[in-house]
């Protein structure tokens, strides 16, 4: 499964309404947000009906990044039933980011 790409306001709050999500706020012109994706794409695969993971232009979706107080490109905010529960900024790694998504993950099976 390709990484999920939001393009509107509505899309962004159907996809952090519920369960654990991984957005990641980028740009296409962003050497940085270029290299975070294929490990994005790479995650969606590995947590494919577990969490859901995303990616939203801040370029074309100015009013969430401003909402969201978003500064620096990529990033990266897990929100978990509509709350924001971690965020980072910059290039993570893929073990970094799956870590936080398992340690969420299990924190809701106890």
């Amino acid at each position: 499964m390709a990484l999920n790409t939001l393009q509107s306001k509505e899309e962004y709050e159907k996809a952090i309404e519920s369960g654990l999500t991984l957005m990641d706020f980028n740009a296409p012109w962003c050497a940085p947000c270029r290299t975070q994706e294929p490990i994005l794409e790479r995650l969606s695969i590995e947590y494919e009906g577990k969490a859901v993971i995303s990616a939203m232009n801040v370029d074309e979706n100015q009013d969430i990044a401003a909402t969201l107080g978003i500064q620096s490109i990529p990033t990266i905010i897990i929100f978990k039933n509509n709350k924001e529960i971690q965020r980072f900024v910059g290039v993570q790694s893929e073990n970094t980011l799956s870590d936080a998504i398992t340690r969420l993950l299990d924190e809701g099976d106890s």
